[in-house]
């Protein structure tokens, strides 16, 4: 599939990474692609204006930090989201205060359903915001299987996104439901940061067990 990755840092980096590895046609979108070729961690794919990016893609990824997620789709805009699948991973995470954060938006509302919103033509699939990003690509390297969750109004979206959750190698893909279900693996975070914080490390993932 055509697919473009939205964000330049790690997370963006890698999912296009994998991606790629996978076969898949990858083009990174950037607010400034010459700015971003100078970086010292400049990514090796193909670089484009975040519009640019979008325009071919069928699959769009939203790997930006999430206070800036609706600003940098809307340098896309709502028309050419529209009816594009667009797979939300991204975190509202507040860090005004230290650490740990807090969550910017919570209980009543999610990052997910506000991005839904915001292109309510844009097919949003909220996924992989529950487990850090190497694992995001490669959950094979846990010693076991774990589980991961889709949430989304669109079926065929899920699919769509189920399907590249099991090239990435995940065995256990549950779905949620509707979009404001997005709101519950949002609300994970604050419980898998300090399971960080206890474990020493990031490399752990949820497992439902029934």
């Amino acid at each position: 599939m055509k697919i473009a990755v939205l964000g330049t840092g790690m997370v963006g980096r890698t999912i296009a990474g994998r991606l790629d590895e996978l076969g898949h046609e990858v083009v990174i979108g950037t607010r400034d692609p010459e700015a971003t070729r100078a970086r010292d961690d400049a990514p090796t794919l193909p670089l484009a204006a975040v519009p640019d990016a979008v325009a071919d893609a069928e699959v769009v990824v939203n790997a930006t930090n999430g206070t800036a997620s609706i600003a940098m789709l809307s340098l896309a805009g709502a028309e050419l989201l529209a009816g594009k699948v667009l797979l939300d991973i991204a975190n509202p995470l507040d860090f005004s205060n230290g650490f740990p954060p807090t969550l910017l938006v919570k209980d009543t509302d999610s990052l997910g359903e506000q991005v839904q919103r915001a292109f309510p033509d844009a097919r949003v699939v909220k996924s992989l915001n529950t487990l850090t990003t190497d694992l995001m690509v490669r959950p094979d390297l846990l010693p076991e299987g774990t589980s991961v969750f889709v949430s989304g109004d669109d079926a065929s979206a899920k699919a769509t996104v189920t399907a590249l959750l099991e090239e990435f190698g995940h065995t256990d893909v549950i779905d949620l439901g509707d979009i404001t279900t997005a709101r519950g693996t949002e609300m994970m975070l604050p419980v898998w940061l300090r399971l960080m914080g206890a474990l020493g490390t990031a490399n752990f993932n949820f497992k439902i067990v029934r």
